[in-house]
């Protein structure tokens, strides 16, 4: 398996530019001093990489079981940093700081979903202390 194909029913729109992946690494502020960080849609794991050289513990949400077996396969993510469907996926308070952020997240939102995350993010403000996304122009003009 050495190419994985985009999904048009998942929304996915996969990330190739390296520059622009550093890019959106380094834009994460760290604000809130949160410990997690939570990537929706890796893909192939093009922004996952510089994410990695970050200091949280990186989690990914990924739906689509050929980019995930494409991570696992390639070492760039191990099966404990899965967290499946973002959508159907509740942020954790960190035990030991209460009334403290506890997530980031950050992506290469799909079309599909990119409403849904923003809602969700706004749902759950109190457990993500921030949040670096790339919308498609048309989903960025709506919001």
């Amino acid at each position: 398996m050495e190419r994985v194909r985009p999904k048009k029913q998942l929304g996915q729109h996969f990330l190739t530019d390296v520059r622009l992946a550093e890019k959106v690494a380094q834009s994460l502020s760290g604000w809130g001093n949160y410990p997690n960080l939570l990537e929706i849609g890796p893909g192939t794991g093009q922004l996952t990489r510089h994410l990695l050289h970050l200091p949280y513990r990186l989690w990914l949400a990924e739906v689509d079981q050929e980019s995930i077996q494409y991570l696992l396969t390639h070492q760039i993510a191990e099966q404990e940093q899965m967290v499946g469907d973002f959508l159907r996926w509740t942020p954790t308070p960190c035990p030991d700081q209460a009334n403290q952020a506890c997530w980031g997240v950050v992506g290469n939102f799909p079309y599909h979903i990119s409403t849904e995350i923003v809602f969700k993010v706004l749902e759950h403000h109190q457990q993500i202390g921030e949040c670096v996304g790339m919308f498609q122009r048309e989903v960025a003009q709506r919001i």
